[in-house]
């Protein structure tokens, strides 16, 4: 939680446009909500994929359900991390770089961001790096093309909250690698 509040303290700080009123608002949450509708139907059904469902179900989730989806993903890490990387970083880059180079900027330290989590997990390194900096892009060109943090907000809350979901239902559905989970 002290994450959100930096990022919050940093947003106020660097005072740089977050898109959070009208029309810019209304704008993200559209496009927000369509981004999150897709990531939803996808992340929902992938454990039909025996990779996906093998690691849903070997993921060790250290914190109670209730805190990990109520606290820690739309506060703990959605919040802060759109605040510091779309709300705050990408704008500013842009205004020194562009928004193209400021765009990828972001995307890089959105990656290289993610290092700690990844060997804390033993997840591959590379892989996360690469991963999220595509997703950092993905989330940055939404914000840039919604003029609004609301839009990656969504789409990020989606893919993470869904994602957990599913994987508690991976572990508690007690099915064998061999089976096909449905959603």
């Amino acid at each position: 939680m002290l994450g959100a509040g930096a990022s919050t303290a940093l947003a106020a700080a660097a005072d740089t446009p977050l898109g959070l009123r009208p029309p810019q608002l209304g704008a993200g949450v559209r496009l927000g909500g369509l981004v999150a509708s897709v990531l939803a139907v996808i992340i929902g059904v992938s454990p039909a994929l025996k990779p996906v469902r093998t690691s849903m179900r070997e993921r060790d989730i250290d914190l109670h359900p209730a805190a990990w989806l109520g606290l820690h993903i739309p506060v703990g890490t959605v919040w802060s991390e759109e605040l510091a990387f779309r709300g705050v970083l990408q704008p500013l880059a842009s205004e020194v770089f562009g928004n193209r180079l400021g765009g990828i900027l972001q995307a890089a330290a959105f990656g290289l961001a993610h290092i700690r989590p990844a060997r804390a997990a033993g997840d591959s390194i590379p892989v996360t790096v690469v991963v999220t900096g595509l997703s950092g892009w993905l989330l940055g060109w939404l914000r840039e093309r919604s003029g609004s943090v609301a839009a990656p907000i969504l789409a990020h809350l989606a893919l993470n909250e869904v994602g957990a979901v599913v994987a508690l239902m991976v572990q508690r559905s007690g099915r064998g690698q061999d089976q096909t989970v449905r959603p």
